[in-house]
């Protein structure tokens, strides 16, 4: 039996435990990996007594962008999904920070061509920051290439597209990395397993360009803003060589699951000083501040699950 990580999962309309949470070996799902998702973050504030989610509007409209993409019959709603992971974080009474995943796939004893019927679960498990975050990463050009747009869409979050992530990062962990950065078939640098790539290099932010292969990430997209709007910076987004990497201040990964994460090692080079820097540092700062609501600004990008207390934040500068 698989250990329980939360008390109960949303599963195909109803809230059941953890443990009875299955599908068939024989769905579509399971055989071909039919079946798209989204990485969410909740993350609790202790002054404001309130779960906060992050972008959930942007991930219920790229959940449906997946299933539409991958022909899905019937598609889970935007509604649906933000109601459902709602009352999933509320039954769980989680009050830590939290990564969420909402995922709909091809149930039944469909054959490969299967479009239908649509599955739709909800997990929210705990997640702890990871020393990656503080410490910083190494990682490897891997020799995994990654997926072409014409060969899979690798601008969603599809299931079977993970697999591609998952061999270069088994690749750079038996080399004695932490993770992998793929090239596209181009040449140029893609995005990690399961993040997206950003540097600093002259000062400015440089980052691939979302028709370089790479998830159309909601978690790239706010760091690029907070960059411009926060920080002051020129963000550039274009074709990378693998060679400039080598000559990078800094560089970081982004996304859902690795939030802002810097990378002080590349193919076995240090990044200026082999440590985490002031400006990947700053990124991480804002960021943190924006999500955990320290600040009143950006409350459109926060949901909040209980209701309990007005923002701290909110409060904060109606007093001040």
């Amino acid at each position: 039996m698989t250990e329980a990580l939360s008390p109960y999962v949303f599963m195909n309309g109803e809230i059941v435990p953890w443990a009875e949470a299955k599908i068939h070996i024989f769905t579509p799902a399971a055989k071909y990996g039919a079946a798209v998702f989204e990485g969410i973050r909740g993350y609790w504030s202790e002054e404001d007594d309130e779960m906060y989610l992050f972008r959930m509007a942007e991930h219920a409209e790229r959940f449906v962008y997946s299933q539409v993409a991958m022909r899905f019959q019937e598609i889970v709603p935007p509604d649906e999904m933000i109601a459902r992971t709602l009352e999933l974080v509320r039954a769980n009474d989680l009050r830590t920070t939290v990564h969420i995943r909402t995922t709909a796939w091809v149930d039944g004893n469909g054959e490969l061509g299967a479009r239908g019927p649509t599955g739709f679960a909800v997990t929210a498990v705990p997640r702890a920051l990871p020393k990656r975050v503080t410490e910083g990463c190494r990682a490897q050009v891997s020799s995994w290439q990654r997926i072409a747009d014409e060969m899979s869409p690798m601008r969603i979050k599809c299931n079977a597209n993970y697999q591609n992530g998952r061999l270069a990062t088994l690749q750079a962990r038996t080399d004695g990395y932490d993770t992998a950065i793929l090239v596209n078939s181009r040449g140029k640098l893609a995005e990690g397993p399961s993040m997206c790539f950003g540097m600093v290099r002259g000062g400015r932010l440089v980052t691939p360009s979302v028709t370089s292969d790479i998830l159309e990430s909601i978690t790239r997209e706010t760091v690029l803003k907070l960059a411009r709007d926060e920080l002051g910076m020129e963000v550039v987004e274009r074709d990378i060589d693998r060679s400039e990497l080598y000559g990078a201040q800094e560089a970081f990964f982004c996304g859902t699951g690795w939030e802002v994460a810097p990378i002080v090692n590349v193919d076995g080079i240090d990044l200026g000083d082999g440590r985490p820097g002031p400006v990947v540092k700053r990124l991480q700062e804002v960021y943190f501040d924006v999500v955990y609501a320290r600040r009143a600004d950006y409350a459109d990008w926060r949901t909040p699950v209980y209701g309990t207390a007005q923002s701290g934040a909110t409060a904060r500068a109606a007093a001040g």
